[in-house]
């Protein structure tokens, strides 16, 4: 859209228009309505002695609700919303009008029974991010694992030149530095899945007070622990405050925020090999490279991800610092924070997109690979020293620091000739000659 003031629902809505059914404002308000109708469920089948004659075989009726909840209910809600001026307060009262609707008006004081906001937005908000993640993220990020994984396979035969601090260093197998890239993501998407989806489910100020002096007899913690893991599929934390202390969620983002920064890892990486000429990339028919250089065929994709996932990691940080600190029982800065959940997460699936756009465009230059090595057979000199030391021979490294330390250029012949000047065995030298910067990759 045009109009739009963030560019996730605006230049890049094609890409994330899947987040809105977890990240919108009519999301949000669906799944309050989802966790309002199935805690009314769940008091019904306690069951409350005031509700023992509502009619079971109405769940589905109830379920209906939110299964047919569409864009029409949702503004309902927000006209209510404009009287009530609390979006859940809200909620309940579009619910009591779909009550009264279906005939069954008797039983409709038992929808929000004994609960605070909180109980509704602390169940509703984990359920709609552990639903995105689910479906959109998890997917997404395996995607480009898996996309660098099937690079990393096809090149794991093609032999590099390394650079550490800039410089030629020993080389390396082009595959297995991508190899690199998907262990660090498997690990850390382990650790995302191993962390559960917290709820806060209490009452007013996390003790059930207003369930326990309506009914004392019924044990209401139990009941908690059950309507959260069972009906809800989330966990329940024990003791809180007026609102969840938000520890798993930072967890999450600190999770997300660490995946976003080994892409970014990758996509500088990259950037800097298509700028050192090891890849090309495809051209696309039409596209413009610059406005004002024709030749140009920019590593955009690989930009435009890390731009995406800077930006994301700015914002989990700041969720992932805010959200666990509440002044006493509550203040309400924990609200608006938690409406921007779906904003990293939109510019990390941005992000993921281009990376695998930008990796669908690489086209390897083995040439240029094969001629930095060729270009650069000092990177030998490890191997060579190290072979003196087992020999015994007196001083290798510094044999070798004389022969290529500052030097421009040393070429095959050169190393050959230092290594014939060399008082050793014949075999060995043998030995020696026969390591070139194209085969002295080590093991991979």
């Amino acid at each position: 859209m045009l109009t739009a003031i963030s560019p996730i629902d605006g230049r890049y809505q094609a890409k994330t228009k899947e987040l809105s059914d977890y990240f919108s404002e009519y999301a949000l308000i669906k799944y309050r309505v989802f966790v309002e109708i199935q805690y009314f469920i769940a008091l019904c089948q306690c069951p409350l002695p005031q509700l023992s004659d509502f009619d079971l075989e109405k769940v589905d009726v109830l379920n209906a609700i939110f299964e047919n909840f569409n864009l029409q209910d949702a503004l309902r809600v927000k006209e209510i919303e404009k009287t009530t001026n609390h979006d859940v307060k809200a909620v309940e009262y579009f619910l009591k009008e779909k009550f009264d609707a279906l005939g069954i008006s008797t039983h409709k004081e038992f929808i929000h029974f004994a609960l605070t906001s909180q109980d509704i937005n602390n169940t509703a908000t984990p359920l709609l991010l552990k639903q995105a993640m689910e479906t959109v993220y998890l997917p997404s990020i395996q995607n480009v694992r898996d996309t660098i994984k099937s690079l990393a396979d096809e090149w794991m035969g093609i032999p590099m030149l390394a650079r550490t601090h800039g410089q030629a260093a020993s080389p390396t197998i082009l595959g297995k530095e991508f190899r690199v890239f998907v262990e660090r993501l498997d690990e850390q998407i382990r650790q995302l899945k191993s962390i559960p989806f917290k709820a806060k489910f209490g009452g007013a100020t996390g003790n059930f007070n207003a369930h326990a002096v309506s009914y004392p007899s019924i044990d209401w913690q139990n009941f908690g622990n059950h309507f959260v893991q069972e009906y809800l599929g989330l966990d329940r934390s024990q003791f809180t405050t007026q609102i969840a202390h938000y520890d798993n969620l930072a967890a999450i983002f600190q999770a997300m925020k660490r995946i976003n920064t080994i892409l970014i890892d990758l996509a500088r990486d990259i950037w800097t090999y298509i700028s050192m000429d090891y890849f090309k990339q495809k051209v696309i028919k039409g596209e413009v490279g610059s406005s004002a250089m024709p030749h140009k065929v920019n590593p955009i994709d690989f930009e435009n991800a890390e731009g995406n996932m800077g930006l994301a990691n700015a914002i989990f940080t700041h969720l992932a610092d805010k959200l666990p600190i509440s002044r006493l029982q509550r203040d309400l800065t924990d609200s608006t924070v938690l409406r921007n959940v779906g904003v990293p997460i939109g510019h990390s699936i941005i992000a993921f997109k281009s990376i695998l756009k930008g990796l669908s465009k690489l086209l390897l230059n083995e040439a240029k690979l094969h001629q930095d090595l060729e270009n650069n057979w000092m990177v030998v000199a490890e191997a060579i020293q190290n072979i003196l030391r087992r020999e015994g021979f007196d001083k290798p490294y510094e044999a070798l620091k004389e022969l290529t330390r500052g030097k421009a250029s040393i070429t095959q012949s050169d190393m050959h000739d230092f290594i014939e000047g060399l008082a050793i065995e014949n075999a060995v030298k043998e030995e020696l000659k026969g390591i070139t910067p194209h085969n002295y990759v080590g093991i991979y």
